[in-house]
């Protein structure tokens, strides 16, 4: 799998589930992240996986219609297992500019860290 497939395929995991699609369970969204994942929000604030998760799961069905846009996909690094990519998401209302770390496991992309940054803040 390649980092744009990776991308773009957990994005349209998300956007079911907090679309509150039928049948998108949190396991596919949960299994994505390493043990060790962590996210550094807009806003500044790291998140460890477990706090992550914990948000995730309670927002199942908040933004019903949602639609996300990935742009821009590029490989910044590769070494070993670790794969670093860089991306814009955007969505209704703001974008973001992205910085994932991966670490392969089982021939599979796992997001390892994910840095975000306000391309424009949502209204």
């Amino acid at each position: 799998m390649t980092a744009r497939q990776e991308i773009v395929r957990h994005h349209q995991v998300i956007e079911r589930w907090l679309s509150g699609e039928p049948g998108q369970g949190f396991e596919e969204f949960d299994r994505a992240h390493a043990a060790a994942f962590t996210l550094t929000g807009p806003d500044g604030r790291t998140l460890e996986r477990e706090q992550v998760m914990r948000q995730v799961r309670g927002l199942r069905g908040a933004m019903p219609g949602l639609r996300i846009e990935i742009r821009e996909v590029r490989v910044v690094a590769e070494a070993g297992p670790l794969l670093v990519a860089a991306y814009q998401e955007w969505q209704e209302g703001g974008a973001r500019r992205s910085t994932a770390v991966f670490q392969r496991a089982d021939g599979e992309l796992r997001w390892l860290h994910l840095h975000e940054t306000w391309l424009h803040e949502p209204a």
